[in-house]
C-alpha cells in the first residue's frame, strides 16, 4: 500500500521511516504508521523517488518521525551464485538528525 506525504503529515507520530537505497542513486521510502508499513508516495500518488539521500531527507522534513534509517542490500550473494539458503543481507543504519545533522552549507 502507498501513503502520500500529505497523508503522512496528518499522523501525529510516524514510528519509523526507512529510506531504501534501490540503486546507486535512487532512493525510495517506507513509513511505519501504527502496525502497517506503507510505501511513501508523492503528491501525485506515484512512488516518491529521489536521486540523493539529502533530497529524500528534505522531502520527509515536515514529518514527525521517531526513527529514520537508511537500508541497503548487497547484490554480492547473487553475483557469486549463493542462492540458498535465502537470507536477508540488508544493512540498516540510523539517520537521526542528532547523529547526522544536515551540513551547515545546506541550511
Amino acid at each position: 500500500m502507498k501513503m502520500s506525504i500529505r497523508e503522512l503529515q496528518r499522523h501525529h507520530v510516524i514510528s519509523k521511516v526507512t529510506i531504501e537505497s534501490v540503486d546507486l542513486s535512487l532512493y525510495i521510502a517506507h513509513a511505519v504508521v501504527g502496525e502497517k508499513t506503507y510505501l511513501v508516495a508523492d503528491v501525485d500518488g506515484g512512488v516518491l523517488k529521489t536521486r540523493n539521500l539529502l533530497a529524500m531527507k528534505e522531502q520527509l522534513a515536515g514529518l514527525n518521525i521517531k526513527e529514520l534509517t537508511l537500508q541497503q542490500r548487497s547484490a554480492y550473494d547473487e553475483m557469486v551464485g549463493q542462492s540458498s539458503p535465502p537470507v536477508d543481507n540488508a544493512l540498516e543504519v540510523s539517520l537521526s538528525a542528532e547523529l547526522y545533522p544536515t551540513p551547515r552549507w545546506l541550511q
